[in-house]
């Protein structure tokens, strides 16, 4: 058997990987449905934007799946204050996200333009309001969810929906936003051509620029504005699962603990901003391989940054400190994990030939003539 805290620090890794995944894939995705109804300016433009994703969308959308799924199974105490806690924040992403296969399936059904207008804008909420929530969800975790538990561990959540929508954590919205945009934008310089491309070359400059501007403005609130947490006695990392055994430190600037104990670890929000840079010049350049890239590298450094910052938390609690959740004393049990382990060796690489295949069989440039030509087959 593995050893608990082995495994404990796998899934943190595992989780990571699929968090990174699901922004990667599905972020160009979402970034090209937010741009629909703002770049494509007339019904063929738009027919290349949605047919540039059509092909993968739903295959992208088995990282999200995955990802909640392995919370469930791996960290169900978090689960449990998480989804509670951001109930009617979960629920709008799921109501959003049930406009995109809609959208994609009814768009065409019609030739009428009013009604491929109103699809192209749901298409536009199911694609920008996730990455809002789920930059909003980041920024309150640094800045600790109102949770706590009794003492027969049932999270007990304080706070409200509109709570959420606090300056910090709308800053990270707009990040996670600009960040979803620049790799839409980037991905429509490799897949299309002529004034669309140029259109977004443009929109993509604009948001690789703003994603490093307020990347690093966020650094910088979170460092002096932000009180970080830091555990000081009682953690064990083979131990129980129960996070009221240890004591927890509130002080500013704990979130960068790790970063000065381990300074190598600057490398990954340093990556962002640099590739943020790069992915600029190479979608100018319409290099759009090499900004995608770049772009695909922004969405690992950004995600990473705060998922680094707070090892070993996973979800702090500002109400109640100790209750913090951490990768040592929230999840499933060891034969869970190590099941889940051995599932995950076997049907991550098929996920990841599959969606290799599939890219490579529906690569190359969409246009007019393309859309005409194949008109009885396309979206």
């Amino acid at each position: 058997m593995i050893d608990y805290e082995i495994l404990r620090a796998i899934w943190w890794l595992f989780i990571g990987v699929l968090l990174v995944g699901f922004a990667i894939m599905d972020g160009q995705d979402m970034g090209v449905g937010t741009l629909l109804p703002f770049l494509g300016k007339d019904d063929t433009e738009r027919r290349c934007m949605i047919n540039s994703v059509a092909p993968h969308w739903d295959g992208n959308q088995v990282w999200l799946l995955t990802g909640g799924g392995a919370i469930f199974a791996a960290w169900p105490l978090m689960y449990a204050a998480a989804f509670s806690g951001f109930y009617w924040a979960m629920l709008i992403v799921l109501m959003a996200l049930i406009f995109r296969p809609v959208g994609f399936d009814f768009r065409g059904k019609l030739a009428s333009t009013r009604w491929r207008n109103t699809w192209d804008w749901l298409l536009f909420v199911g694609s920008a309001v996730p990455p809002i929530i789920f930059g909003v969800a980041f920024g309150n975790l640094l800045q600790g969810v109102p949770f706590h538990f009794d003492e027969s561990l049932r999270p007990i959540y304080t706070g409200s929906f509109f709570g959420l929508l606090n300056p910090f954590g709308l800053l990270c919205g707009v990040v996670s936003l600009l960040m979803i945009v620049f790799h839409g934008a980037n991905y429509l310089v490799l897949r299309t051509e002529g004034e669309l491309q140029r259109r977004a070359v443009s929109i993509g400059t604009l948001a690789g620029l703003g994603t490093a501007i307020l990347f690093v403005a966020g650094g910088l609130w979170a460092y002096f504005g932000l009180d970080g947490l830091v555990v000081s006695a009682g953690l064990d990392p083979a131990g129980p699962s129960n996070p009221l055994l240890k004591t927890v430190d509130v002080y500013a600037g704990a979130w960068f603990t790790n970063f000065s104990n381990y300074p190598v670890l600057w490398l990954v929000p340093a990556l962002a901003v640099i590739c943020a840079l790069l992915g600029v010049y190479f979608v100018k350049q319409l290099k759009g391989l090499y900004a995608i890239i770049c772009s695909s590298v922004v969405l690992l450094g950004v995600i990473l940054t705060p998922l680094l910052a707070m090892f070993p938390f996973i979800m702090p609690s500002s109400s109640d400190p100790r209750s913090s959740l951490t990768i040592w004393d929230c999840t499933s049990s060891q034969l869970t994990l190590e099941v889940m382990f051995f599932v995950t060796l076997i049907l991550l690489p098929l996920v990841l030939v599959y969606t290799s295949w599939a890219y490579k069989t529906m690569s190359g440039k969409l246009n007019a003539e393309y859309i005409r030509k194949n008109d009885h087959h396309l979206y």
